[in-house]
């Protein structure tokens, strides 16, 4: 039988949640898992640089997912159109 009460603490909107690695994104365990399987000191580096970036992403308020988005808009620039110019209908007017 299932409680009324664990369900009403999940919601559908949690589905949306980062998951985590102890206190970071969930992606970091990747690097992490570099680290373990071949220890060296520029594998370390490399961990601890992504955890700062990681960190300092959590810190402007975004995942890693919205970071990406954010960057490819910086790259792109504010103008993007939704259509290219050929494919864009031109106005014809039958009257």
């Amino acid at each position: 039988m299932v409680d009324i009460e664990t369900q009403a603490d999940w919601h559908w909107r949690n589905s949306m949640k980062p998951v985590r690695f102890f206190i970071f994104d969930a992606r970091l365990a990747l690097f992490f898992l570099v680290f373990i399987l071949h220890m060296r000191m520029w594998t370390f580096g490399l961990f601890l640089f992504f955890c700062f970036f990681f960190w300092f992403l959590e810190r402007r308020g975004l995942v890693f997912s919205a970071a990406l988005l954010t960057f490819r808009t910086w790259i792109l620039g504010k103008r993007r159109p939704a259509w290219l110019w050929i494919r864009k209908r031109k106005f014809h007017d039958y009257g």
